[in-house]
């Protein structure tokens, strides 16, 4: 399964790590939906969250390569270069789904439903997105995630 962003915000960009803002409920979720998993143990190291996620079947990407934004509001970007997911799902032959993270990611559908593969948009898991729960969002990761025969 591929999940697929907008753009890193400004804190996840000055970190060098995606979801890195402390309100995204990005990782707080997949620990969610793999409830008996050791990220407990691996959360400190975002490199070790990154290899606990990877081990799950879970791909993270951008729809774009680049764009100019002030601040983090997915609103706000403009100029966006798109990044080649034709060549990343040609790299990787066992990939099941792509999965857009939020309305941003969702606008390139269309794109992405040509590369072969079911697509699916999911809430975003920015604190941006306050009108759905954790809760909600959590059943509607876990459905995707189940889809994609990684529960």
């Amino acid at each position: 399964m591929l999940v697929l962003g907008s753009f890193p915000g400004v804190t996840s960009l000055a970190r060098q790590q995606y979801y890195a803002h402390p309100h995204n409920a990005f990782w707080k979720i997949l620990q969610a939906v793999w409830p008996s998993s050791p990220y407990s143990e691996i959360a400190d190291s975002y490199q070790n969250r990154i290899d606990w996620m990877l081990d799950k079947g879970l791909g993270l990407w951008d729809v774009y390569a680049s764009c100019q934004r002030v601040g983090s509001l997915d609103s706000a970007i403009e100029q966006p270069q798109r990044n080649d997911l034709a060549q990343l799902i040609g790299r990787t032959p066992g990939l099941q789904l792509i999965a857009h993270n939020g309305g941003e990611s969702f606008k390139h559908a269309r794109y992405t439903r040509t590369l072969g593969l079911p697509v699916y948009r999911l809430p975003s898991t920015s604190p941006a997105n306050a009108s759905w729960t954790f809760e909600r969002k959590l059943a509607a990761w876990r459905e995707v995630v189940a889809l994609a025969g990684l529960l």
